[in-house]
């Protein structure tokens, strides 16, 4: 069962199940926390896992204040102090594996180990061109169906378009019941596409795992390499025939590396 918890100056929809060590799970552009179900399925019987809506997804509504990434990695902050977790091990996703990385630099105390999927830390001109497309396609597609049939080919593999796993992940999207609007998918795009912490990321020091999709041609590896090469304690992989969204495409083999890391790094 899902709540609502007052933090930061909004109300956070947080979902929290399980128990064990400490998961704090961060989504990326536009999902919500049942993005992370098979994770929240397979892995709460040795885990807590809290995942939440960010600003602008969900339930979660946008602000009126300018929506950063550093908002929203101190609304992750205060979202851990209600739940009265100490600290714990953080998994961010893509626009979310931006806040995990800030969240590292402005609350350390808070981080016991970074989980980075489909990262980046500077935007490239490719990168940076594709979001403006994505930023267009959320008001001139012409039906939500086509814009979502459009944007979710820079995140899913060939074989998941091909076998209708994409389809059926547009077909629960547009039944969930709180639709974000296009004002919020381009705000927090806009919040993504210009956020930087290269310079920074010398400064995290708790275990780090940064994971690449071979496949990834919304944040390509080449990016979280860039991530990891900065991080004094980072290792970098690359995920063989995988794209950008792992945890849904290949649940079971996702779930056992970060279950196999957590433990590396001391439950």
């Amino acid at each position: 069962m899902g709540q609502g918890i007052d933090v930061n100056g909004t109300t956070i929809w947080v979902e929290s199940r399980g128990s064990g060590p400490d998961v704090l799970l961060i989504a990326g552009l536009s999902d919500p926390a049942e993005a992370w179900q098979a994770q929240l399925d397979e892995l709460s019987d040795r885990y807590r896992l809290i995942a939440y809506d960010n600003r602008g997804s969900g339930r979660t509504p946008l602000p009126e204040v300018p929506l950063t990434v550093p908002l929203m990695a101190d609304d992750a902050a205060e979202l851990l102090r209600a739940l009265r977790v100490n600290n714990a091990h953080v998994a961010g996703f893509s626009g979310g594996a931006l806040v995990a990385q800030e969240l590292a630099l402005r609350h350390p105390e808070m981080v016991r180990s970074l989980l980075l999927v489909g990262t980046w830390a500077r935007p490239d001109a490719f990168f940076t061109t594709l979001c403006r497309f994505w930023h267009w396609l959320a008001t001139e597609a012409p039906s939500d169906r086509a814009m979502l049939e459009a944007f979710l080919l820079w995140v899913y593999t060939p074989r998941a378009h091909a076998d209708g796993t994409v389809q059926r992940i547009i077909d629960e999207t547009l039944a969930f019941p709180y639709p974000q609007t296009a004002e919020a998918f381009q705000r927090q795009l806009e919040s993504f596409m210009t956020h930087q912490t290269l310079e920074r990321l010398p400064g995290i020091t708790v275990p780090t795992l940064v994971l690449a999709g071979e496949l990834d041609i919304a944040a390509p590896p080449r990016l979280g390499r860039a991530v990891a090469d900065a991080i004094p304690t980072a290792y970098f992989e690359v995920l063989a025939d995988e794209a950008h969204q792992p945890f849904q495409e290949s649940p079971a083999a996702f779930n056992a590396r970060a279950d196999a890391f957590w433990r590396e790094v001391g439950l």
